[in-house]
């Protein structure tokens, strides 16, 4: 199969993000939180569990260490009693810990704004970062790369990175960076409602006809492809 051109690919991407965010752009974060401080610890207690979970337990979370000044002084157990429910309760309530130590130390007990300032914490990554700077601080520096948005990138063959890190630079320099803000929140939707890791749902999807793994019946002589 010829390599598809740059032009071509760029004018799917945003063809996709258009229909994103017609579809998913009003629903705002499936997260809870009220304050950077709370959305840093929320994303980073989402790694490897649902935003589903997560709400459920950092309304205790919050009531009993609202600001980085009573997390970093939290006895680890105590902490992982709250989130224990998440999965990786140890390594989670360590770095949150660390993170809200590190704020107190090294930024004057405020969350930073930056993308250096933010993964200098513990436990944040580049994904997180990028969340909490377009959420929190209303700036794009790049798009947040998670398992859904990972998996759908590849099957409409925008990378054939390894790594969601490595496929961030990749959807970056095909995406028009004004509409890189809403990538992550509404490509998650269509990963969790159509796009599933197991069985996608190609024959409901509202971009079969821009995906080369879309199943086999979309693409048949006999049926075409769905239009949208």
């Amino acid at each position: 199969m010829a390599k598809e051109p740059k032009k071509s690919k760029q004018q799917r991407a945003t063809e996709v993000c258009r229909r994103m965010e017609e579809r998913y752009g009003n629903r705002g974060s499936a997260l809870r939180y009220h304050s950077p401080y709370s959305l840093l610890i929320a994303v980073m207690l989402s790694a490897q569990t649902t935003d589903r979970s997560v709400n459920k337990v950092t309304p205790r979370l919050f009531d009993l260490w609202p600001h980085p000044a009573d997390l970093a002084v939290a006895d680890e157990k105590d902490v992982e009693e709250v989130i224990h429910p998440l999965g990786f309760y140890h390594t989670k309530a360590r770095h949150a810990i660390e993170c809200a130590q590190t704020i107190l130390a090294d930024w004057n007990g405020h969350v930073p704004d930056t993308m250096e300032g933010l993964t200098s914490l513990p436990g944040i990554g580049r994904k997180t970062a990028n969340i909490v700077l377009n959420k929190a601080f209303g700036k794009v520096e790049g798009i947040a790369v998670d398992t859904h948005v990972f998996r759908i990138a590849t099957r409409l063959g925008f990378t054939a990175a390894p790594t969601p890190l490595a496929a961030e630079q990749d959807l970056l320099s095909i995406i028009p960076q004004s509409l890189w803000g809403s990538v992550n929140e509404t490509w998650i939707q269509l990963g969790r409602e159509i796009c599933s890791s197991r069985a996608p749902k190609c024959d409901i999807c509202p971009l079969a006809d821009l995906c080369p793994s879309a199943g086999s019946a979309l693409r048949s002589p006999a049926k075409g492809i769905r239009k949208k």
